[in-house]
């Protein structure tokens, strides 16, 4: 054998052994094995798609949580769906002969309340929108999700979609109490369908204005009281249940302005009929505006809180 040989073979030896050493020293780590190679590889949050994708995949986990409440305590879908349908009926029958008097002529009290109710009902959700954040504040479910791998928008995202669902179910059932008592959508299907668009993005504004509400003040009771003492004026001081005209000139001015009012008159007209593209385009703006300012600030203020 010539020395060449010699040395290529003594070098090739010394290779596989050096390999088959670091093979089975790999092998005996802790937490390593032969398939380390077929792992899947972890998925880093980097870039903006990738922010974004886990922070509508976090929204969507937190929204399923909050949605299984009504299923696990039914109750809460229960006594949330009866006043509503209360309204429904109380109001059409209480104020029905007196109201009726100061609404064009043809024009049922029915007609002109129920897509106002749809806004009022929104309206007071939102209060338990407060109450339920408030609540999960005190007893320690965000801090919680504080723990976990996610998105910190995400908690509050999440609510805010979950009632917007309920809030659209309640819609459904209110529409359906309000058939069964005599209203009739007469714009068509697809103006019904915006007059819904027209609630659930009032509602979803709403929500996000009462979420950042109870980040402001501490407590569940005390966000509701909070809650209660802004929404009633707003509520009753718009043409949510009378038109404006009939309205003192001090709170039809007021009432005129009030975004509530728009939405009830956008809802309105997509649903009996009316002057359609202003109202609309003041709730559009009115919203849009509105959450563009509110859902950074109640971020923010979530953050500093966690």
């Amino acid at each position: 054998m010539s020395p060449v040989t010699a040395t290529e073979s003594t070098t090739d030896a010394t290779v596989d052994a050096a390999a088959h050493a670091a093979t089975a020293t790999s092998g005996d780590r802790p937490g390593r094995t032969g398939r380390d190679t077929d792992a899947p590889t972890p998925v880093v949050r980097d870039g903006h798609l990738g922010a974004v994708y886990f922070a509508a995949r976090d929204s969507w986990t937190v929204t399923k949580r909050n949605l299984r409440h009504y299923v696990r305590q039914p109750r809460l879908l229960v006594f949330s769906t009866i006043q509503p349908v209360m309204f429904v009926v109380l109001f059409s029958a209480v104020f029905g002969g007196i109201a009726s008097q100061a609404l064009p002529e043809g024009t049922s009290y029915l007609a002109f309340l129920l897509p106002g109710l749809f806004i009022h009902s929104a309206a007071f959700r939102s209060v338990q929108t407060a109450v339920g954040l408030a609540e999960d504040l005190e007893r320690g479910v965000v801090d919680r999700f504080r723990s976990l791998p996610m998105s910190r928008s995400a908690v509050l995202a999440g609510r805010t979609f979950a009632d917007l669902v309920r809030s659209l179910s309640v819609l459904v059932l209110m529409v359906a109490v309000g058939y069964a008592l005599g209203f009739r959508f007469t714009e068509g299907l697809w103006s019904a369908l915006g007059a819904v668009a027209v609630v659930g993005l009032f509602g979803y504004l709403m929500s996000w204005l009462f979420i950042y509400l109870a980040l402001l003040v501490p407590g569940a009771e005390a966000a509701q009281t909070a809650g209660f003492v802004l929404i009633f004026p707003l509520v009753f001081a718009s043409s949510v249940f009378v038109p404006t005209e009939t309205m003192p000139d001090w709170m039809a001015a007021f009432a005129s302005l009030s975004p509530l009012t728009h939405a009830a008159d956008a809802a309105r007209a997509l649903s009996i009929g009316g002057e359609v593209a202003g109202p609309v385009l003041r709730t559009l703006a009115w919203s849009a505006g509105l959450l563009a300012v509110v859902i950074p600030l109640s971020v923010r203020r979530y953050r500093r809180m966690t």
